[in-house]
Parts: C-alpha cells; sequence; structure tokens
C-alpha cells in the first residue's frame, strides 16, 4: 500500500490527540518496512520519524492556523494524493477532505464531546468539530475510535454502522514508567511543585471537572490532610471561574497551576505524585490516566465514558458529578498505604496491556481493510 498519514493537527504544544498522532507515527515507523508513507506534518517532530526509512517522507505544511489547514486539507490535499498515488488516507483528527479523493479514506474520531456536552466548548469550536466530524464519518470507508464508549457515541449520534468502526486504544509512551523518588521530586520541584500532592493532567477547560476537584481538596485540608494539589496542562477555554474559586475557597497556597509541562518532564511529575486525580465528566480515552498508571501512581478517576473502560478494576472509581464521590475516593487514596501500593502494582500490569506497537499494528489492519472493503468484526 501507498499510505498518507495527515497529522497536520498537531500543536507546537502537543497533548492528547496530538500525542496520539506523534506516538501513532512513530510506531507505524518503527514497525513496516515495506508498504509507502507521506507524512503531512507541521513542526519539526516529524523529521526524526522519517530519518534512515527510505519508505517514508515527509510532506511540510505550511499552514499556521486551524482555517489555513481546513483549505489545505480540502483544496489541494486531493490533488497532493493523486500525485503521490496513495490507496489510503488516514487523518488522525476528525476531519477529512469531502470532494476529489480518489483513495480511500480513515478517520480517527477521539471523542464525540461537542455532541454530548456541547456547552462545554466555545460556540465557535463547538460548531467547527460538529460539522467536519459529521462530514468526515460520512465520507470515510473507516472510522478509527479509543474506546468501545466512543464507538457506541458515534453509531448512536452519528448514525454509522459498527461494521464501519475499529477500536484501537490508545497507551502510555515508553517514557512512562517508575522512576526513581528523588530524581522525580527534583523535577517537581523546577515547576515549585512540593510533595506531596495530587496530580491533575489535562488542559484547563470544564470539562475536566477541576471545581468539583478543588472542593474536595478544601474538604481534606479542613480535615487535617497535608497535601497540595498540581494542575498540569495547557489554558484552553473558560478555565477563569476555575482559578476565581481556588481565591474564594482559599486554597492559593495549595495549588500549583503549572501550565503545560513538556512531554519528557511529565513522567517525573506523575512519579513524584502521591495520587492522581482525574474526574473528568467524559473522555474518549484517557492518555493521562493511563500514563498514571504506567507510572504506578494508584489513580482516581470518572465511573462514565472511556476512563472506567481503561481503569478496570486498577483505579478508585467515582461518579464525577459528586463532589462527595470525589472527596471520599481522594480520602481513601491518602490515607490507606495498603490501597495505594495494591492501585500501584494494579495500574503498571493494567497498563501494560495498552502499546502503542499494538495500536500501529491495528490501524495498519484497518488501513488494509478499507482497501479490500472488508467490514470489521463487530
Amino acid at each position: 500500500m501507498r499510505i498518507a498519514i495527515d497529522a497536520t493537527s498537531v500543536p507546537p504544544r502537543p497533548a492528547g490527540a496530538g500525542v496520539y498522532a506523534i506516538q501513532l507515527v512513530t510506531a507505524m515507523a518503527a514497525r513496516d518496512r515495506r508498504d509507502g508513507y507521506a507524512l503531512f506534518a507541521r513542526g519539526r517532530w516529524a523529521d526524526g520519524v522519517a530519518a534512515g526509512k527510505p519508505n517514508w517522507r515527509v510532506e511540510r505544511v505550511g499552514a499556521s492556523s486551524r482555517p489555513a489547514r481546513l483549505a489545505w486539507e480540502q483544496a489541494r490535499l486531493p490533488g497532493v494524493l493523486h500525485r503521490l498515488g496513495i490507496d489510503v488516507l488516514h487523518s488522525t483528527h476528525h476531519t477529512l477532505p469531502v470532494r476529489g479523493v480518489r483513495c480511500k479514506r480513515v478517520v480517527t474520531v477521539h471523542d464525540l464531546t461537542f455532541l454530548r456536552m456541547p456547552q462545554r466548548y466555545p460556540a465557535a469550536r463547538r460548531l467547527y468539530m460538529q460539522v467536519l466530524t459529521r462530514l468526515a464519518a460520512h465520507v470515510a470507508d473507516k472510522i478509527i475510535v479509543p474506546s468501545l464508549a466512543v464507538r457506541g457515541d458515534v453509531t448512536r449520534l452519528l448514525g454509522v454502522p459498527a461494521a464501519r468502526i475499529a477500536v484501537v486504544y490508545e497507551a502510555a509512551g515508553a517514557g512512562y514508567a517508575p522512576l526513581d523518588r528523588a530524581s522525580a521530586e527534583a523535577v517537581a520541584r523546577r515547576y515549585g511543585i512540593v510533595s506531596p500532592y495530587v496530580l491533575s493532567v489535562g488542559s484547563l477547560e470544564p470539562g475536566k471537572n477541576r471545581a468539583r476537584l478543588f472542593r474536595a481538596l478544601r474538604r481534606l485540608v479542613d480535615d487535617g490532610i497535608d497535601l497540595r494539589l498540581a494542575v498540569v496542562g495547557q489554558r484552553a477555554w473558560s478555565y477563569e471561574s476555575d482559578l476565581a474559586l481556588l481565591d474564594e475557597l482559599r486554597l492559593r497556597d495549595r495549588v500549583v497551576v503549572a501550565g503545560y509541562v513538556p512531554q519528557d518532564d511529565l513522567p517525573a511529575l506523575y512519579n513524584a505524585a502521591t495520587a492522581f486525580a482525574f474526574p473528568s465528566l467524559y473522555e474518549g480515552f484517557g492518555l493521562p490516566l493511563i500514563e498514571a498508571m504506567a507510572c504506578g501512581v494508584p489513580a482516581l478517576t470518572s465511573n462514565v465514558s472511556a476512563t472506567a473502560e481503561v481503569a478496570g478494576d486498577a483505579a478508585v472509581l467515582v461518579d464525577p458529578r459528586s463532589t462527595d464521590e470525589i472527596y471520599g475516593g481522594l480520602r481513601r487514596l491518602l490515607t490507606d498505604a495498603a490501597l495505594r501500593v495494591e492501585l500501584s502494582r494494579r495500574g503498571r500490569e493494567r497498563a501494560a496491556g495498552f502499546s502503542w506497537r499494538r495500536a500501529a499494528d491495528e490501524t495498519h489492519s484497518v488501513y488494509a481493510r478499507a482497501l479490500s472493503g472488508a467490514l470489521e468484526p463487530v
């Protein structure tokens, strides 16, 4: 096959879907030296992927904004695909060229939060995601999703038959593993984070449910539990009320809002944490959760959407809409050393069952089935 991967959605500071694209492409390049690949990308991250691999070529795309990227995808990409003789195009983030494409099309849909919880998004972003994801789902030969939860959403909300949808689980990167505690704490201190602390990872936006997490933290501190909360993630949208809540709850001295942290430093921040809190209202997979478990950090997460599916019995599961449950779950984690040891063990074992090599193998199989017209097993 001649395969094109459109990873132009990867931003300068990758997280979530951007990390997915980088990890998948890297694993694909490591496993497949037979098929021909054209990787469309912005930024320098793709340089190392194609180095020394004659079957890979990187096509630089200069679009620096979302509208410019969309215009390139719809107007110019179809012609480039034809010129390169591409058999299968894979877009790693929700959109596909709608017309003028002669090859098979595969798209990854990470979640349908913008349909299930539209109030979570600013109006322009919500409309963009709703319209373009529907169009992509309509023209795609195959749709890749990161969990059974998202497959159910795509079938129900977009009307796509399950036989066109492939579940390909994501994984923690190779750097996410238990590390020396003292070295990890030294990295944390560079970000102003001092142990003991609970770690929260993810962009600053309403769906991460940090208001309830902050209220649970206030109750824990009032109980006499000495801890801090480290919030890691770039500022996205509608986060101002959460930060204002820190002042209202008198928690400014207990919460470090560290902002975006490069991928190289994240494993240390996980390793230095006493516990990991991820009570998100909805996730398509939840990369921070699998990263925390791979590092052996005892985790608390939501009992809804994909996080319960990913965690299995290796985390404390709570109702994310209940501050009482978040408080109770964290209190158990912080006061029960035996529970932390057990969840650390289970988490490492659970995370070991997910790998980017497997994700690359399964994604390549989706390409082959798209080209042959075969249906997905349901």
